[in-house]
């Protein structure tokens, strides 16, 4: 028989909680989820009486097949996996579990305890390793530390809240009404699970478009996650959405879940849409019509209820005719457009906008209410915007540093109505100056971000930065 735990309870004998093995229990819901595999009935006997009495709920199996059909209809935070399951072996169950729930903490027991088995567990996913015998402390500490790391991600999502806090949210809100139609196509469209495609120039509020059909929507509190499309490398890229195995590339030191099994219930934002690169569209296009795909380096197929909202400021129709984008991908993207219209054309928006972003600002800055005087009401109005809503935001943040009173007038803004003079090369401006006119000009006369790369020599990550850099 095998090793049971250390001193255990005098009443273990009264306490039959298996029932054959499949029963959840159900203390209170502040404790961990935990899953107990094991095929020695004192020892899940004895586990559930320490798991439960502090608070943790337990469902408790013997064996390998009601492990995964447990897991698959159950989240939980922790494992207790016992190596030797009669003839089964536990090391083989890690995987699976891993992959139903890759956030899952797997702790490994065995009675037959190794620096070999150890070393395995861990290389197959485990968390920790706990030999048997072991006491009623060891497992509390064992459980303590998983939610100690628990918290850790709490605060890390608490603190990612935060620093999305310290961002204005424009306000939705307007009185255009091309923006009224957009909003209230975003609103229509939330309660579904169709696919959405934003369009509209860069800066226009895309971003914030996506957010609030999440906001609006049923899936409101699962996660949202975004992935800029043209930020990374394409094997980067495949791996940041679908995730990777260990060692599928130079690097992958361990596995990755991805984006998709990261929103499960919830919505994946892709930006900049039209820069996905044309190897990986054909995956998307199947993960959108089937909900099925691979990790890199992975053949298991895996499934997600993943909603798509993605966003471009290109024409995808042309960018179809030009071959750089499937047009398959294209009419399954374009379920349900909503163009968002620029900055220019909702000019009556301007001074709420500005307003609102001056009031975080001064929040932001910890100064008083700061406000615009009318000649600078009135030179913002007269502005182009070509970079729309962002190119707002950064101008009054500019305005905002430089004034010393509380009224900004029109001599804290950079621009004017009238076009800039660019920089020319041997003019006394610094050198980023320069960089910022040439791809700004190589941007204006090149068909794709792909093509200007190409032009200028380096690669679209490398771009994506520059453009970010010089807010383009």
């Amino acid at each position: 028989m095998k090793p049971v735990l250390e001193r255990d309870p005098p009443h273990l004998a009264s306490a039959e909680l298996d029932l054959g093995g499949d029963v959840a229990h159900a203390p209170p819901a502040s404790g961990l989820r935990i899953l107990l595999v094991d095929d020695e009935p004192n020892i899940r006997k004895t586990m559930l009486i320490c798991l439960e009495g502090e608070g943790h709920r337990v469902a408790s199996v013997s064996n390998h097949r009601d492990a995964v059909a447990v897991a698959s209809r159950t989240v939980f935070d922790m494992a207790f996996v016992d190596i030797r399951l009669g003839n089964e072996s536990g090391m083989d169950l890690i995987p699976e579990l891993l992959g139903q729930n890759p956030n899952l903490k797997i702790v490994v027991i065995t009675a037959y305890a190794s620096i070999d088995t150890a070393v395995e567990a861990i290389k197959r996913g485990a968390q920790d390793y706990l030999p048997k015998p072991f006491t009623p402390a060891q497992i509390g500490l064992m459980t303590r530390k998983v939610q100690a790391w628990r918290l850790l991600e709490q605060q890390l999502i608490s603190a990612q809240e935060a620093l999305g806090r310290a961002t204005p949210d424009v306000d939705l809100s307007t009185s255009s009404p091309a923006m009224q139609r957009a909003m209230a196509l975003a609103r229509q469209v939330a309660g579904s699970n169709a696919t959405v495609l934003l369009t509209g120039e860069t800066g226009t509020g895309k971003g914030v478009a996506a957010r609030a059909i999440h906001r609006w929507s049923p899936r409101a509190q699962k996660a949202f996650a975004v992935v800029s499309c043209p930020s990374l490398a394409v094997e980067l890229l495949e791996s940041e959405l679908f995730g990777h195995k260990r060692g599928a590339f130079t690097g992958a030191m361990g596995d990755n879940p991805g984006r998709v099994a990261a929103c499960e219930g919830g919505t994946l934002f892709l930006d900049e849409i039209g820069d996905l690169p044309l190897s990986l569209q054909p995956k998307l296009l199947r993960f959108i019509q089937e909900r099925e795909y691979e990790r890199v380096g992975d053949p298991v197929s895996r499934t997600a209820d993943v909603r798509i909202i993605a966003a471009t400021n290109r024409d995808l129709l042309t960018a179809v005719k030009a071959g750089t984008f499937r047009e398959d991908l294209y009419y399954r993207l374009n379920v349900f457009q909503i163009e968002l219209p620029p900055l220019r054309e909702r000019m009556e928006d301007i001074e709420p906008l500005a307003r609102a972003l001056l009031a975080f600002l001064a929040a932001q800055n910890h100064r008083t209410a700061l406000a615009l005087t009318p000649e600078a009401i009135a030179l913002l109005k007269a502005h182009s915007w070509p970079g729309n809503v962002r190119e707002l935001r950064n101008s009054l943040e500019r305005a905002a540093i430089l004034s010393f009173g509380q009224c900004i007038g029109p001599e804290a803004f950079p621009f004017n109505t009238a076009a800039p003079t660019e920089a020319k090369i041997g003019d006394h401006v610094p050198i980023d100056t320069i960089e910022e006119f040439h791809i700004k000009r190589v941007l204006q006369t090149t068909p794709s971000l792909e093509t200007a790369a190409a032009v200028l020599g380096i690669d679209q990550a490398t771009l994506w930065r520059r453009r970010k850099k010089y807010g383009i």
